[in-house]
């Protein structure tokens, strides 16, 4: 499943090139593209690439510098020497000669076609002294690929190498197969941008990485059990050495000794400065020689790295099935969102059916009363209530005394 092309932008080498020669820092591009520093340094190393609008700001800025570089190059470089101007000479007179066609069949002699050269059964003039030149035939055309066919082509060339440097980074043959398989899912969902990419492989493998030493696969339960070893004393023993080694210094290690990388490629490729990669490097190569004295030497080193990582038996998997599994994993997270906006929708238009549609006040919380005397519980009374019964129906017996008029 291939998405549509989105706006050209330059390889990550370039990308940082053009920044470093406008003498921009990585801050101040971000700020101008409204980003992050560690979302630029992410677009410079190809790990991840911009989308939407910010693709569009950051090709735009690029396209800029771009045309500044250029600018300066052309204000820096030395004027031409003059030439000195020809004495113009007088032109012949041109002839007309016989056009091969339909209006030239008449002529008297053979014609010759400019591309195909002379008809079959003629021959040279004589006392011309020259024979025909051999018209060299034409390249075969190569038919154009389809997508999944470079795909297939790049799987198939690049995927043994980078299962193997997986698995010097991890020590485990299944993670290393699945890593690669998942940054090549990966690149298939981008494909239009990865095959426009100046270094799809390296493309594959800065992902590759990535997933490989995620922190998250020590939580994973296939990847908890530990894998049998290196059946060579030797080889176990180098890649104890390589897994006692931090993450960033281990990929260091295995880029520029291993892969065979300059110093540049590797620090961008990590998301580090040159300086950085250089100290990771000597730290990783001091480590492993205190383990390993005999690997002291850098050469040495590549080749103990190359034999350990044909000795084991790695093996990948169909790029149809590569295809295929990302394919099925892109449907199904396009499902799995498509429920869930399904899901949020029904719970919002249920919540909107059931809510109240008017103001209803809460009920006021209880105030005792003064005034009314408490009710007792039943039982004998006391003297002060018999006193004050026994007023009452005294004086209420009778009824009220009523006022009546006298004369005087």
């Amino acid at each position: 499943m291939t998405r549509s092309p989105a706006t050209p932008l330059p390889p990550p080498k370039a990308r940082r090139r053009l920044r470093e020669a406008a003498a921009l820092t990585q801050t101040q591009l971000a700020t101008r593209v409204n980003v992050t520093r560690a979302t630029i340094r992410a677009w410079e190393s190809g790990r991840t690439a911009p989308r939407g609008r910010k693709r569009e700001a950051y090709a735009r800025l690029l396209k800029t510098l771009a045309e500044e570089d250029a600018a300066r190059r052309t204000r820096s470089a030395p004027p031409p020497e003059p030439t000195p101007t020809p004495t113009p000479t007088p032109e012949p007179t041109p002839v007309l000669e016989p056009v091969s066609g339909p209006a030239s069949d008449t002529a008297s002699g053979p014609v010759s076609d400019p591309v195909s050269g002379p008809e079959k059964g003629s021959e040279p003039e004589p006392g011309s002294g020259s024979e025909p030149e051999p018209v060299p035939e034409p390249a075969p055309e190569h038919p154009a690929l389809t997508p999944a066919q470079a795909f297939d082509a790049l799987y198939e060339f690049s995927a043994p190498a980078l299962v193997r440097q997986a698995y010097l980074l991890t020590g485990r043959r299944e993670l290393a197969r699945e890593s690669v398989e998942r940054a090549f899912q990966t690149a298939w969902e981008r494909w239009p941008e990865v095959a426009r990419d100046r270094d799809p492989v390296g493309w594959v493998r800065a992902t590759a990485y990535e997933f490989a030493l995620s922190p998250w696969q020590r939580f994973r339960p296939r990847h908890r059990q530990p894998e049998p070893p290196p059946a060579d004393p030797g080889d176990r023993t180098l890649l104890n050495a390589l897994l006692r080694l931090g993450p960033q210094h281990r990929r260091t290690l295995v880029l520029y000794d291993g892969v065979g990388l300059d110093l540049p490629e590797t620090a961008a490729e990590t998301e580090a400065s040159t300086p950085a990669a250089a100290n990771r490097l000597l730290h990783a190569r001091e480590t492993v020689a205190g383990r390993l004295p005999a690997l002291a030497d850098p050469r040495v080193l590549h080749q103990r790295l190359t034999e350990l990582a044909s000795a084991e038996r790695l093996w990948a998997a169909k790029p149809t099935g590569v295809r295929k599994g990302g394919e099925r994993r892109t449907r199904f997270r396009t499902r799995a969102a498509i429920a869930f906006t399904v899901a949020l929708i029904g719970a919002t238009a249920l919540t909107v059916r059931t809510a109240p549609t008017h103001y209803e006040p809460a009920v006021s919380p209880g105030v005792a009363v003064r005034g009314v005397p408490p009710r007792v519980a039943p039982g004998s009374l006391s003297e002060a209530e018999r006193e004050l019964r026994q007023k009452l129906r005294d004086r209420l017996q009778d009824g009220p005394e009523r006022l009546e008029p006298r004369l005087e």
